[in-house]
């Protein structure tokens, strides 16, 4: 699995028209020429919003990936949500890194008596 790779495909497909044109036109031979996993093909085909952030794909590019597909703001939210709680925490990149795990995650976390 390489996130930058993933992420350049989906970075590329929000910037390009003639690239969109060619993945509604025939999504998995745009895809060729990119080295991702089956599941990272799979999540971009279908399109999967929650795989995609379990596997580390930045929101921002997420963000856009999941208008194009005309996929309302507070149903992008809960794929992501969805994603987490299918998937598990983020595999890779920066919300890994932090620990993310989810709001509802870290809403469940105990503070200690001085509110932190």
């Amino acid at each position: 699995m390489s996130l930058y790779t993933l992420q350049k495909f989906l970075y590329e497909l929000n910037r390009s028209e003639q690239l969109q044109q060619a993945y509604l036109a025939d999504r998995e031979g745009v895809l060729a020429p990119y080295a991702l996993s089956d599941e990272e093909r799979r999540a971009i085909v279908e399109p999967d919003i929650g795989l995609l952030f379990h596997l580390g794909v930045n929101g921002q590019i997420l963000m856009h990936f999941a208008a194009f597909h005309q996929i309302a703001w507070a149903d992008y939210l809960q794929r992501m949500r969805d994603g987490l709680a299918i998937h598990g925490p983020v595999r890779e990149g920066v919300y890994a890194m932090t620990g993310y795990e989810g709001v509802d995650a870290h809403r469940a976390v105990p503070t200690d008596s001085g509110g932190r």
